[in-house]
């Protein structure tokens, strides 16, 4: 390196010198939070402290960096362009302090996984059971979403969020496992019957939301006639009142196979094509503990694995 690079690299560095890098922290909250007061909670700090370090930052930067919009902040352009740099340099700081690494047999985290209804009915058990023995102090909070929102993959400590492929992700997603829809009946439903005629012949059992769940359009589009008989505000409630008293619906494969450990189900392949219908894996973009992040992902893993 050239004297004038080594003079260029010095000067930066003294400039930092003369940087409070504790600002830094609450810095990368604010953005994220968007909120002096989830924020301040979120490091440790009085909110009157945090709100002093944003004047701080100010001054610093030369930039509003949060504007009052209403009743939130909203970040100027300079403080979106600041967040992924943030983030990466804190955790590489992270690093070289190099905290005590995650021991899933001593530590004692609670561990957030958000999912819907339906998924911690296939995933929730087996999951439970794997945390119980390879993280005997640790605390599984279980989070059931509908629809998620950026907020879910961000709020209230959730480490890492399972959702369909069919919803929007801001963030990276990962494929934990496949599935597929499936047609399930009565068992009292005539045998001879084909997936079809059981959708053409017995009342639908469907979830009352304002719009039609997907493969009904592809019903719809096959000019396939249906009658629905029941609406239900739950999911999971689906499989079950069709068991015990008839009818047919719609279903996830594995929600089918799960529920029909339970009580006796038809179970029946869906008569036309249709894309497929995986679960992925979202991680909390906050979530720095990279060790921890690892153990969780091979645990989900086994866990999809058995299903």
């Amino acid at each position: 390196m050239g004297d004038g690079e080594e003079g260029t690299t010095a000067s930066g560095l003294d400039r930092l010198a003369s940087v409070d890098l504790n600002l830094l922290v609450p810095l990368l909250a604010l953005l994220e939070e968007r909120s002096v007061t989830r924020a301040a909670e979120r490091v440790g700090l009085s909110q009157p402290a945090m709100s002093h370090a944003l004047k701080r930052m100010r001054r610093l930067l030369g930039d509003d960096l949060l504007v009052r919009q209403g009743t939130g902040l909203t970040p100027s352009p300079r403080a979106l362009e600041l967040i992924a740099p943030l983030r990466g340099a804190l955790r590489q700081t992270a690093r070289v302090v190099d905290f005590p690494s995650f021991d899933p047999a001593t530590d004692r985290r609670v561990i957030t996984v958000a999912m819907t209804t339906s998924t911690a009915f296939v995933v929730g058990p087996r999951l439970t059971r794997l945390i119980t023995e390879r993280a005997p102090h640790a605390t599984l909070r279980l989070r059931t979403i509908t629809v998620p929102t950026e907020a879910t993959f961000t709020d209230e400590g959730v480490d890492v969020v399972l959702f369909s492929e069919g919803h929007f992700s801001p963030f990276p997603r990962e494929r934990l496992y496949d599935d597929r829809c499936v047609v399930v009946a009565s068992p009292d439903t005539p045998p001879e019957v084909s997936a079809l005629g059981l959708l053409t012949t017995q009342p639908h059992v469907v979830v009352d939301t304002d719009r039609r769940v997907f493969p009904y359009t592809v019903l719809e589009d096959e000019g396939v006639g249906y009658r629905v008989g029941q609406l239900v505000s739950d999911f999971l409630l689906v499989p079950f009142l069709v068991a015990r008293a008839g009818g047919v619906a719609l279903l996830r494969h594995k929600v089918a196979a799960a529920m029909r450990a339970l009580t006796d189900l038809r179970i029946e392949e869906f008569p036309f094509p249709l894309p497929g219908l995986g679960i992925d894996m979202v991680w909390n973009p906050r979530l720095a503990d990279e060790r921890f992040v690892a153990w969780l992902r091979a645990l989900l893993t086994d866990v999809a694995r058995h299903l």
